[in-house]
């Protein structure tokens, strides 16, 4: 995957796309002040060179039938590279993980979990989380409301 040299014009792009993932490249074009034969083209270059890696709906989980996040902090036996990898692809498996990230720490990951209520997440944590290979302990933090929840990098810096 080649990097672009990002200007102007492909990070305002990248903006308008991060907010507006469904803009059509017309319009698109017309708000970086460029055709859209040539937008297009940049798009499709900032795609192929791994800055944009999709595009994704915002859904509402709650009307979804999912009322629950937790933030599970897990700490693992062994942080020895294999382990970790285990525990990553291990993760993979499980969709009510929604992101998982590792963490410099006392806390090896940090889990973001939705379930449909607080039993279904606790069936999970017992027989799935808790009981997986390397996994020392768990903290479960309960979110009582998302404040601010925006995908991607703050362009404005």
């Amino acid at each position: 995957m080649a990097r672009v040299r990002l200007d102007k014009i492909d990070r305002r792009i990248l903006a308008i796309l991060q907010e507006q993932g469904r803009v059509t490249n017309v319009k698109l074009a017309h708000d970086v002040g460029i055709s859209p034969p040539p937008c297009l083209r940049r798009v499709r270059a900032l795609e192929n060179a791994g800055y944009i890696r999709g595009y994704h709906a915002e859904l509402d989980a709650i009307s979804l039938g999912f009322g629950v996040t937790v933030f599970a902090h897990v700490g693992l036996h062994s942080q020895a590279e294999h382990d970790l990898e285990a525990f990553e692809k291990l993760v993979m498996k499980w969709p009510m993980v929604r992101e998982c990230q590792m963490l410099a720490g006392e806390t090896d990951f940090i889990l973001k979990v939705v379930a449909p209520d607080w039993d279904a997440y606790q069936t999970w944590l017992t027989s799935e989380l808790t009981a997986a290979p390397n996994v020392d302990h768990v903290k479960s933090a309960l979110a009582i409301r998302a404040t601010k929840n925006l995908p991607g990098v703050p362009f404005d810096l």
